[in-house]
């Protein structure tokens, strides 16, 4: 690439919503429910690109409705550039919806009429942004449409003109051509000399092709894939890569073997295929992962089978795409188990590398305190149905210390803090939220039964909050109960796609020594449970902080890391926990309540203090411990 490119690629095209059915197994028809995700396959390449290490961005339009902002703020969150992403004030944001029917079927309906993206127009191409890529991907399914082919074609020139290479990802939809009926979305060709015609003006233009065999049948007008490829080398000297699913690809840089096998070979890797949907971009995101860096065609080749093996393995297209990270543990064991998505490794690491958000530091006030805030009225005889008000209130004050700095959080429940749960939706803010039954032990779960089913109600970003009293000397009876109950929750949480924080309170009156937290964490671990985030009592200990940072550097080097809990333990044995751990990276910050709020929530909820004077009495006392925190942090360097 150019040394003047600060782009690697730009993907032009479709960009969607995808709603994938999340029963597995039958019908369309008979699906109940959706999982949502970014869609549309050169935006799906594009994240599946960021996730592999190059600079990418997308070209298209989105509606100015929930959905195209879904679709910028997703594209930010995975590091795709999204200058190029404009919005459309007449159109709607186009949707597909998807099913796995088998292995085989793929069932999906695409909601395109009149859609922002086939609304894409030569004026919509930002030569400045084209001038800065070092590459252009165009897509054959979006040269259906007149204006988006001219857009395809101005974006083409003006890249070979400015020294960039133009990747043209064959993507052959014929339903998007008129050429099925609508519900046969998921057939992958049909002949039809027009359609040919109109994907070879491209050829000239380009530097790679890609395509699946019945996709270089349609570029080639002939069902014959030798025939095919040497009819589209007449038109172009492209590198020709051709898709072979389980049997890997095949490139060809020059001329045409008589046999695909004769070509660079790159072969397939052997994994169940859950779902094909989404495979092919992510075989062009691992193709030119190495293509754009000049790495050899062999290299490039098993990047883009494993990268499309590891996504045909899960659920979903963009969600699914690998990082570097993941990408090179998988290439590094090829003993892995044939049903990839049960290699419980694998999917961490997916899952610890996709994760959004960075977190140097998180301060964080909790208020998702239940069974507390009930005493306190009752005590006090005030009206229950203060607390939510109070609670709101306490958003306020938060909100007025952060101005908006994501590095706080709040805590809240969603039986008294709904209405500032709500609230909070509008911040970026990082959202905790409880799922303990209060005071339960063993532990039980708040609400529904079947914890599962309960977050499945949660906004994905709620993380999911656990306390749970636990010691190692706990009878077994009791150990046990708690830790299936954790698995439970760590299961449900992977599967609705929601962090998960684990709070660690022993028992009062166990003994407690510097090994007692790091022992509970590493037996947790042993039995699966990987937690985002650890939420962990205040100690000056620094011999047990440095055993509990042990446990998760060698167990979960990726873990999010631990905050402070409270434990309404006076400011001053709090500092002197903040001073105990500057020197412990794992420790990010601190969620802290009841030294915040006890005093000013009984002042308020008995009349006292009026609204205005319990949201600055609150905001002073979390400033206090956000500039202790960040002043016990300045005294020393953390240790690399």
């Amino acid at each position: 690439m150019a040394q003047d490119k600060s782009l690697d690629l730009l993907a032009i095209g479709r960009s969607s919503v995808d709603l994938y059915g999340q029963q597995i197994g039958g019908r369309l028809e008979d699906m109940a429910s959706f999982a949502k995700y970014v869609g549309g396959s050169p935006t799906n390449t594009a994240v599946g690109g960021a996730r592999l290490g190059l600079k990418t961005a997308v070209l298209t339009r989105v509606g100015a409705d929930h959905m195209g902002r879904f679709i910028r703020e997703q594209l930010v969150r995975e590091g795709v550039d999204v200058a190029g992403v404009l919005t459309d004030e007449q159109r709607l944001t186009a949707l597909v919806i998807l099913g796995i029917r088998d292995r085989e079927n793929f069932p999906l309906i695409f909601y395109r009429e009149d859609c922002a993206d086939m609304a894409l127009c030569e004026a919509d191409v930002d030569e400045a942004l084209v001038a800065r890529s070092g590459a252009v991907l165009i897509n054959g399914t979006h040269l259906s449409q007149p204006s988006v082919l001219a857009a395809s074609m101005k974006a083409a020139r003006l890249a070979k003109a400015g020294g960039g290479k133009v990747v043209f990802d064959i993507d052959y939809r014929p339903v998007l051509w008129g050429l099925t009926a609508r519900d046969l979305g998921e057939n992958r060709f049909v002949a039809h000399e027009a359609v040919t015609r109109i994907l070879q003006q491209v050829l000239p233009l380009c530097d790679l092709i890609v395509g699946t065999e019945e996709e270089i049948h349609i570029l080639g007008g002939t069902t014959d894939t030798i025939a095919a490829l040497r009819t589209i080398r007449q038109s172009t000297n492209a590198l020709l890569v051709c898709k072979r699913g389980p049997d890997g690809c095949s490139a060809f840089p020059g001329a045409i073997a008589d046999d695909l096998a004769d070509g660079i070979v790159g072969p397939g890797f052997a994994v169940e295929v859950f779902n094909v949907l989404g495979a092919g971009d992510a075989f062009m995101s691992g193709f030119l992962r190495g293509w754009l860096r000049d790495l050899p065609l062999e290299r490039c080749c098993e990047l883009a089978n494993a990268a499309g093996a590891i996504v045909v393995s899960r659920h979903g297209c963009a969600p699914a795409m690998p990082t570097w990270t993941e990408m090179e543990s998988f290439l590094a064991d090829r003993d892995r188990p044939f049903r990839l998505r049960e290699d419980a490794e694998l999917e961490h690491l997916h899952w610890a590398t996709t994760r959004t958000g960075t977190y140097d530091e998180l301060t964080v006030l909790a208020i998702d305190h239940r069974s507390q805030f009930e005493d306190l009225a009752q005590e006090l005889g005030a009206d229950p149905a203060r607390i939510s008000a109070f609670k709101t209130l306490a958003l306020q004050a938060m909100h007025q210390v952060a101005k908006g700095d994501e590095r706080f959080g709040i805590l809240l429940d969603g039986r008294f803090g709904f209405d500032a749960l709500a609230q909070a939706a509008d911040h970026r803010y990082w959202i905790g939220r409880p799922i303990e039954l209060p005071k339960s032990r063993p532990l039980e779960f708040e609400s529904s039964a079947d914890v599962a089913t309960e977050l499945a109600e949660w906004p994905l970003n709620h993380v999911v909050k656990v306390l749970v009293f636990y010691h190692p000397d706990d009878p077994v009876e009791l150990r046990e109960r708690q830790e299936r109950q954790l698995l439970r929750l760590f299961d449900a949480c992977r599967k609705t796609r929601h962090e998960l924080l684990v709070e660690i309170i022993v028992p009062a009156g166990m003994a407690v020594d510097a090994s007692t937290i790091a022992t509970v964490l590493e037996r947790l671990y042993a039995l699966g449970v990987r937690p985002d985030w650890w939420k962990l009592e205040p100690m000056d200990d620094a011999g047990a902080w440095r055993n509990i940072e042990a446990v998760i550097a060698r167990c979960d080097p990726l873990c999010r890391g631990v905050v402070l809990l409270g434990l309404s333990q006076p400011t001053e044995t709090l500092l002197a926990a903040f001073d105990a751990t500057a020197k412990v990276r794992a420790v990010k910050g601190f969620a802290v309540g009841r030294t915040i709020f006890q005093e000013p929530a009984r002042a308020w909820l008995a009349g006292e203090i009026d609204d205005e004077t319990a949201v600055r009495t609150l905001a002073e006392r979390l400033t206090f411990l956000v500039l202790a925190w960040r002043k016990a942090r300045g005294k020393v360097e953390l240790v690399a």
